[in-house]
């Protein structure tokens, strides 16, 4: 587009051009009586301000474009109105650069002339309208004089711009109070932009009244928060320095000491009243005279207090009184735990040997069970039963020695043992401390903790503990340890040897029944926010819930289904108007889902014998299976993930078998022409273990005599190749899985003869067990009864 403009030249401010240059500023419009620096990019703007002072004798057209890319103008963004501004020095120089301009006079677009770069435009200069001499023009213009009065003393940097525009106009000029006051303020450009394109003198006061009051109340709001900061930094300031002469004064006057006199008398005074060796006196108080020479501030100083912290928080010679009542001890116990008769025996008396004597002397205790059977729970009722403090920490996964025998003072962030954390938490030197999980101890480049337990655990050598960050012989004798496991195996042979078993088998029906009743469904219905008269089950719902979902030796599991009971029901009384609900027989399938077990009825047949086995989770029933896979040759099989020494038992039986065909009423051509295949099932699940022999080779003799038992009957024993049957562990487990399965009838060896008769009367009521030492006394059972 051509440039059609007249080219005269300006000589006033007042005979101004109908074409000028045009550009577009961000942010902010700009104000006639204005003065302030602009920053353009020069690469973009170079053309436009050459032609301006060349021109248009340093005339420009000003106006407010909001969110402009750079390199393009949208006309219809473009507002009416603008400002006329005069450049100063402008730059020459590339890239973005600032200078100054004077905002002259309002125009109005009326026509673009050129709509690229260098733009330009064809204005008229509208006038103000409104009588500036009228009362009510002069009494806006006070308004505004108020408030930027009232703006002045709240903000500093008002009073050079205030002071600027008192020297360039005058007070009786509303039209350059106005716009002087609009540009006073921090308001959005789109609002100073309304104020720009307010012609009526009263409307544009209106405006700029409403922005200079919204940004003294921002002016007061920031004063206020201001104020506030400072009081808060002179206030601690004024306590910092008020503390500071105290100390000084105290000081002075000999009130108070130093860090280094208050912590050495603080150690000193936690020593009074204990018993500590000598030995370690010297050494403690070596350390008390090393920490009143050192600085406070220096690192040594710390590590030396951390040590003497440690040191004198040990209850050197205190000890709590023991309660050495069996009667009060047995009465705990019978309301802590159904069940468990003869743990509950063994341990009342262990206390009965304490009362006799008149104290308890350190033991070490194993408890080994199944997952779930109490043995934790039993530690705390016998840290309850004796009086004394309990502590319990896992020894599950412990990889560090150190967290048994402590760190060496030379590491960083040391530490000592736990069992010296354990003494100074309960306060005392004879608390009950639990071992948990001793059989899953680990081992690594950093040590062995079995090893390291071995000194604590030894009552020859526990009584003169040395704890590696201390370097203090510490007594422990005087200690009740109460170690956990699952099982044995994993238990190193000279740590097993320094501790006394107690076995926990496992928890039949009627005892899972009775803890139920009066422990776990109390326990769970408070927890879950509701009362016992509320949700209710009935014993039969119980029977049925340990039955046919919780079949597993412990009541962990019981517990958990239990509590999923009682969520749902807790939902059927919030989704019902119900207040109370009943949980039957009926109910509880509905509600936890299908039994994962049914009525387990062990196989019955021709060459299908039921075993009993031993596993971590308690007691097992196990059938064996034989069968006669074809007659083409001799052959024989054993599948069901069976371990090596199983494998072993397999064989033994039958060679056992094959070598005396004759007694046992068999043909010799039967095993000569047969494959056979022996099979263990749950073929998923690992076994081992030498008790499946006779249930092995009877099955192969049923098999060949085609002749199934003639009753449910279950076995367990270890059988030689001379058909000696031996002694097996785990009867215990056993016959407990027997009656679970409800079978009364058992084999078992006549070396197991006395384990089987130390168990409880409720446990061997109602079976008839047979015993034996060799297999022939099996076989006339079995074949010839």
């Amino acid at each position: 587009m051509t440039d059609q403009s007249s080219n005269s030249p300006v000589l006033l401010d007042d005979v101004l051009p109908d074409t000028l240059g045009f550009m577009p500023i961000p942010h902010r419009p700009f104000f006639p009586g204005q003065i302030q620096p602009v920053v353009v990019n020069m690469g973009e703007w170079q053309s436009t301000l050459e032609q301006a002072m060349e021109r248009d004798n340093g005339l420009l057209a000003l106006a407010f474009v909001h969110n402009r890319t750079s390199g393009s103008l949208d006309l219809s963004q473009v507002p009416a109105i603008g400002c006329v501004v005069r450049l100063h020095k402008p730059p020459q120089q590339e890239g973005a650069q600032q200078f100054l301009v004077q905002g002259i006079k309002r125009f109005r677009i009326v026509e673009w002339l050129q709509t690229d770069a260098p733009y330009r435009v064809r204005v008229e200069y509208p006038k103000s309208v409104g009588d500036r001499e009228s009362q009510e023009v002069k009494a806006y213009a006070m308004a505004v004089l108020n408030e930027i009065k009232a703006l002045l003393p709240l903000n500093p940097l008002y009073g050079e711009e205030l002071k600027q525009y008192l020297g360039n106009f005058s007070p009786n000029q509303p039209s350059l109070l106005a716009d002087f006051s609009a540009a006073l303020t921090s308001a959005p450009g789109e609002e100073l932009q309304d104020v720009l394109s307010a012609l009526s003198l009263i409307e544009r006061m209106q405006k700029v009244l409403v922005l200079l009051r919204r940004e003294r109340e921002v002016a007061e709001l920031q004063g206020k928060i201001s104020q506030q900061v400072n009081e808060q930094l002179s206030e601690h300031q004024r306590k910092f320095f008020l503390r500071e002469q105290l100390k000084v004064i105290q000081k002075e006057l000999g009130i108070t000491k130093d860090d280094k006199t208050s912590d050495r008398e603080m150690f000193e005074e936690r020593l009074d009243g204990l018993l500590v060796p000598e030995s370690a006196l010297t050494k403690i108080e070596a350390e008390l005279d090393k920490l009143s020479v050192l600085e406070t501030g220096s690192p040594e100083y710390s590590v030396t207090r951390n040590y003497l912290d440690w040191a004198t928080s040990i209850p050197w010679g205190k000890r709590s009184v023991d309660k050495l009542s069996v009667p009060d001890a047995k009465q705990i116990l019978n309301a802590h735990h159904d069940g468990l008769d003869d743990v509950k025996e063994r341990i009342l008396e262990f206390i009965g040997v304490g009362a006799f004597k008149g104290e308890i002397s350190g033991s070490i205790l194993l408890l080994v069970g199944p997952p779930g059977v109490g043995k934790t729970s039993i530690g705390q009722s016998i840290a309850e039963s004796l009086g004394r403090e309990f502590y319990r920490f896992s020894l599950g996964g412990m990889r560090d020695e150190a967290e048994i025998k402590g760190h060496r003072r030379t590491y960083i962030g040391a530490m000592p043992g736990k069992f010296v954390q354990a003494l100074k938490d309960v306060k005392v030197e004879n608390p009950v401390i639990m071992l948990d999980e001793i059989d899953k101890l680990g081992q690594s480049f950093q040590g062995d903790p079995a090893s390291a337990l071995l000194e604590v655990l030894d009552p020859a050598q526990n009584q003169a503990f040395l704890d590696h960050y201390l370097d203090l012989r510490i007594d422990l004798s005087k200690v009740l340890f109460v170690c956990t496991a699952n099982q044995l195996d994993t238990i190193p042979g000279p740590l097993l040897d320094r501790m006394e078993v107690i076995r926990l088998s496992g928890y039949i029906a009627e005892e899972k029944l009775a803890i139920a009743k009066n422990h776990l469904w109390p326990k769970l219905v408070r927890q879950h926010g509701a009362k016992l008269s509320q949700i209710r089950i009935n014993d039969a719902a119980l029977k049925f819930v340990i039955n046919a979902y919780c079949r597993e030796a412990g009541v962990r599991n019981l517990e958990k289904q239990l509590s999923r009971l009682i969520r749902k029901a807790v939902m059927r009384l919030l989704e019902s108007d119900v207040e109370k609900l009943n949980i039957t027989k009926a109910q509880v399938e509905d509600l936890l889902g299908k039994p994962p077990f049914a009525d387990d009825k062990p196989m019955r047949g021709v060459g299908v014998v039921t075993g009993l086995a031993w596993t971590a989770m308690g007691g097992a029933t196990l059938s064996i299976e034989a069968n006669r896979i074809h007659s083409l040759n001799r052959g024989f099989k054993y599948t069901g993930r069976l371990g090596e020494t199983m494998r072993e038992s397999a064989d033994i039986a039958y060679s056992y078998v094959m070598s005396h065909l004759a007694d046992f009423g068999v043909e010799k051509p039967f095993f000569d022409e047969s494959f056979v295949h022996l099979h263990v099932p749950e073929g998923a699940t690992p076994k081992d273990g030498p008790s499946a022999g006779i249930t092995m080779a009877t099955a192969l003799i049923s098999l060949a005599r085609s002749e199934p038992l003639k009753e449910r009957i279950a076995m367990t024993g270890e059988l030689s190749l001379t058909g000696q049957v031996l002694a097996v562990g785990g009867i215990r487990e056993k016959v407990i899985a027997a009656r679970r399965v409800k079978i009364n009838n058992l084999i078992l060896p006549e070396a197991n003869r006395r384990d089987f008769e130390d168990l409880p009367d409720y446990l061997r009521e109602g079976l008839t067990v047979s015993f034996a030492s060799h297999y022939g006394h099996i076989f006339e059972r079995l074949f010839k009864a």
